[in-house]
């Protein structure tokens, strides 16, 4: 396959990396310090309303280009392979979407973007064992406490057995006020013995 058929190089190589993944107290890592107990957090580059890269996440959620999640999402593991922060990694969760969305949209970026970096990782992902149980308005244009508000409760593990003990990389395709992040892992972290790092496809820099 075409190396550029989703992306060109020139893309990817201008991409705003962030390159917290080699920042202990990163600021993804900052928004979530005293909400829930993480191990490590990262993105992979810096989302700017107006950019082109703003196009490229447009593109990912709206326009049906979920091959591009995946194909940026390899690039973003294989710098995730060069941390021993993220050499732990059991198993790779994408923050779901509620069954209505996903059957209006048809697929799950975030799926898409795990897939991406299970590849990279060599780490299985588990599309299925945390679960929207609920479906909420858009996150866009609320407050951090609206946000939270939208997404406090919703999300739930079903089969709590299949991740004791486990290291979770939790992965979405925007960190904004990280409300969605916190909602899953409150969730998750109700799992016996299970620790949970965090990898967003992008950092809203605004």
């Amino acid at each position: 396959m075409n190396q550029e058929k989703y992306i060109c190089l020139k893309c990817l190589f201008d991409l705003p990396r962030t390159n917290f993944h080699s920042i202990h107290g990163n600021k993804v890592e900052q928004q979530l310090w005293g909400k829930v107990q993480i191990e490590h957090a990262t993105s992979y580059f810096y989302f700017r309303k107006g950019s082109r890269y703003q196009k490229l996440i447009h593109y990912l959620k709206y326009k049906g280009l979920k091959e591009l999640g995946e194909e940026v999402g390899k690039h973003f593991g294989f710098d995730l392979c060069e941390s021993p922060d993220f050499s732990e990694i059991d198993v790779i969760i994408p923050v779901p979407l509620h069954p209505r969305k996903f059957r209006k949209r048809g697929y799950n970026q975030s799926e898409w973007i795990a897939k991406g970096l299970g590849f990279a990782l060599n780490k299985p992902v588990d599309s299925n064992n945390l679960v929207r149980k609920v479906h909420t308005s858009t996150q866009t244009q609320k407050s951090r406490f609206d946000r939270w508000k939208n997404v406090e409760g919703i999300f739930e593990v079903q089969q709590p057995e299949m991740l004791h003990n486990k290291h979770v990389l939790l992965v979405d395709d925007v960190m904004t006020t990280g409300s969605t992040i916190e909602a899953c892992s409150v969730a998750l972290l109700k799992v016996s013995g299970l620790k949970i790092s965090v990898a967003t496809l992008a950092y809203a820099d605004y």
